[in-house]
């Protein structure tokens, strides 16, 4: 990254949506090599894409209830500099250690800070947890838990491909501190639009009450 903290446009030109060149199994990585679509590196950077998918179904939640509850306003805005960041990080997932460069993007120390302050500021006014909370109550709720999963998800592939490939140590921080980011955008979006919370009970399983 230079020194002014900004990062090369992407040099891209999508003419056509399809090629055929991946019909045979196989993918290329941004350095040109030809890897298979199975590789723990394609599988990582394909989880963080999937996540990315979700989180654009979380704005478009609170896109629609916005209006009625303009404090969704700011985590939305909050969603989108996440998408952009995830991008950034699929980037470098998607790049070969020599083929990086100083200018390509990536997450970095002052991502995940930027995180921390979001969540600490979301998590504020919540009430203190006593048990597991189940996702849902809410639609948006729920979605912001199937993100927070697919997240835990995308930590552990890469996790894996770090087990015997490079990747740079904020990668796998900045997904851990995202999950724990969605589990309270969860808490705080159902507060915000007075959904309850439903604490998980061991005892509502039907075998207690067998």
């Amino acid at each position: 990254m230079t020194s002014d903290n900004t990062y090369g446009d992407p040099k891209l030109a999508i003419n056509r949506v399809y090629t055929k060149k991946g019909d045979g199994g196989t993918t290329q990585l941004v350095g040109g090599q030809h890897v298979r679509k199975d590789d723990p590196r394609i599988i990582a950077y394909g989880t963080v894409d999937e996540l990315n998918a979700v989180i654009g179904m979380v704005r478009a939640g609170i896109d629609e209830h916005v209006a009625a509850v303009p404090a969704l306003a700011e985590l939305g805005a909050i969603l989108v500099r996440v998408q952009h960041e995830l991008f950034n990080l699929g980037s470098i997932l998607a790049t070969q250690p020599q083929d990086q460069h100083a200018k390509q993007a990536r997450v970095t120390a002052a991502d995940i800070a930027a995180l921390e302050r979001d969540l600490d500021r979301a998590n504020e006014g919540l009430a203190p947890l006593r048990s597991f909370v189940l996702p849902g109550g809410h639609r948006i709720n729920a979605a912001l838990h199937l993100a927070r999963t697919v997240c835990r998800r995308a930590e552990r592939c890469c996790v894996t491909l770090a087990r015997d490939d490079s990747v740079e140590p904020t990668t796998i921080a900045y997904l851990n501190r995202l999950s724990d980011a969605l589990f309270v955008w969860s808490r705080w979006v159902s507060a915000e639009l007075g959904a309850a919370e439903t604490l998980w009970s061991p005892n509502a399983a039907a075998s207690a009450s067998a």
